[in-house]
């Protein structure tokens, strides 16, 4: 399992939100360059880095920032947040991201979010689902979790026969520490075989990560907070 150490930014400084509300904040004083390198250094070959003021603005605004941080980094990063166009694709390769996150389009703009998958490759765009539990069924919200769309995490995942990567989150346990909804990724994993499922959402504990049985696993208020160290999670990831 790859663990990917995850960093959100807002205004160019790493902060964590409680189930993605952007007034419940907390802002960490560690430089983001030097967390990445820090990343690096615990033997890290991915960080997941998400531009929290493009999400929220629904276009790039700090992928300047990301783009110098991907330039200088020792470490692949996954970026998300404010991705729309492949013109914004483009302009995070050509800086070093090596690979981009895709989500509220993957509902409301399909077709569009296969033309990436086409023109740059599976490999490289990750689909990103937020779900909410409704009657045990994976409902999937958008724009930063503020809509609920009328489709269930399969019947968006059928949209994309030709992806590789799926960034999942259980909206309901983001940011809690209250540990991942096996149940959930179990069945994604079941489901959806053609796919490396990233599980997102309530790690608190290494014994989470020795449960979880996805192709890889974001981890970032547990190790922002020093539950566990970084060597300490890629030893059970």
């Amino acid at each position: 399992m790859i663990i990917y150490p995850a960093m959100d930014l807002m205004g160019g400084a790493a902060v964590r939100l409680k189930q993605g509300r952007f007034e419940d904040q907390t802002r960490y004083e560690t430089d983001p360059a030097q967390a990445l390198r820090d990343f690096a250094g615990g033997g890290a070959v991915w960080a997941h880095v998400v531009d929290l003021d493009g999400a929220r603005a629904r276009e790039p605004v700090q992928h300047g920032v990301i783009g110098d941080l991907a330039h200088a980094a020792e470490i692949k990063l996954q970026v998300a947040g404010g991705i729309r166009t492949a013109g914004h694709i483009a302009r995070l390769f050509e800086r070093g991201v090596a690979r981009a996150v895709v989500g509220s389009l993957c509902v409301s703009r399909p077709e569009l979010v296969n033309s990436f998958l086409e023109s740059f490759g599976p490999e490289r765009i990750t689909l990103a689902l937020d779900v909410r539990l409704v009657d045990r069924t994976p409902m999937v919200a958008t724009h930063g979790w503020q809509t609920d769309s009328a489709s269930s995490l399969w019947e968006v995942a059928a949209r994309f026969p030709s992806a590789r990567h799926l960034l999942l989150t259980d909206i309901g346990r983001d940011g809690m520490l209250e540990g991942p909804n096996f149940v959930l990724y179990e069945e994604a994993a079941t489901r959806l075989p053609q796919l490396e499922v990233q599980a997102s959402g309530g790690v608190s504990s290494l014994d989470d990560l020795s449960q979880l049985r996805t192709a890889g696993a974001i981890v970032g208020k547990a190790l922002w907070e020093g539950r566990f160290t970084l060597e300490e999670a890629l030893a059970r990831g």
